[in-house]
């Protein structure tokens, strides 16, 4: 599949047609398949004075699902998944760079595919969700972080205050926030632009209206995801994300998601990337559920 300013993901040699990535199409894609887009950019991170490493998330990604997860799990039907790449950044021009994520993944959205995002800083949810409510229109979010990310100043701590002052979306909800690493002038000006924090259960009633949902890996606990930005000593279990996770994918309403903050760098033995392959078949599993 050929999408603008894109290069192809690197995977390594997959052992077998037993692996989930064995069924990853490269060329073509039915329509409703999902559309896995890399994200290699780190440059926003940097800007915020976070650890660098996140440029490399897309490859370790990959390289962690090329040996996780079944091609035929018991009850389970997986969806039509295509790999289209790698969006190329442009060098240390953030807004260029977002400029090239918005008209890539609107490339996906507009072939007929679900675009499953993979980074990078977490700034560059920003244009993904540009893109997605460019076409199909999105009425609120839902992002699970240990942080609120709307500074103002560029960078990978920008993104939500973006989407609402760019893109018009005036209610965001937040999971897994950590209080102690926000400062009250973010919390003050999310609460008065519409945010809710922690307002909801996974399993409980999401918001009306079609959704953007974004997972920020620092939201979970170090203890289990070192590879990352900005690591959280006080944060989420990896079960608690499935559960998230899973629920997301299974919302007709939810419209893309994306895995951020992917620094493997920092991530002693590959557990981080690991864990996010198994968030991601977690998210397809839920979204599998939809055509039930």
């Amino acid at each position: 599949m050929d999408v603008m300013h894109t290069q192809p993901g690197r995977w390594p040699e997959i052992s077998g047609s037993g692996r989930f990535a064995s069924l990853i199409r490269r060329e073509t894609a039915e329509e409703h398949a999902v559309g896995l887009i890399g994200l290699p950019d780190d440059h926003g991170v940097r800007l915020n004075n976070g650890r660098p490493g996140a440029a490399r998330g897309p490859d370790a990604f990959r390289r962690a699902l090329a040996g996780y997860g079944s091609a035929r799990p018991d009850g389970l039907a997986w969806p039509a998944v295509v790999d289209v790449g790698d969006v190329r950044p442009a060098g240390d021009d953030l807004h260029a760079t977002h400029e090239r994520v918005t008209e890539a993944v609107g490339a996906v959205v507009d072939a007929g595919l679900f675009p499953v995002a993979i980074g990078g800083g977490h700034d560059l949810t920003y244009p993904v969700v540009r893109a997605v409510h460019a076409r199909t229109g999105l009425d609120a979010g839902v992002y699970f972080d240990a942080h609120l990310d709307v500074r103002e100043q560029d960078g990978s701590g920008m993104p939500f205050r973006r989407i609402v002052e760019d893109c018009g979306i005036g209610t965001l909800h937040v999971h897994g926030l950590d209080r102690l690493a926000n400062s009250d002038e973010h919390v003050r000006w999310f609460g008065s632009h519409g945010g809710r924090i922690d307002a909801f259960g996974a399993e409980g009633d999401w918001p009306d209206g079609d959704l953007f949902v974004s997972l920020d890996l620092d939201v979970i606990d170090q203890a289990h995801a070192p590879g990352v930005s900005a690591g959280n000593p006080c944060g989420w279990t990896p079960g608690q994300a499935e559960r998230w996770v899973r629920a997301a994918g299974r919302r007709e309403r939810v419209r893309c998601f994306d895995i951020m903050e992917l620094s493997p760098e920092h991530d002693a033995s590959g557990r981080t990337a690991r864990l996010a392959a198994r968030l991601f078949l977690a998210f397809l599993a839920g979204y599998a559920e939809r055509r039930r």
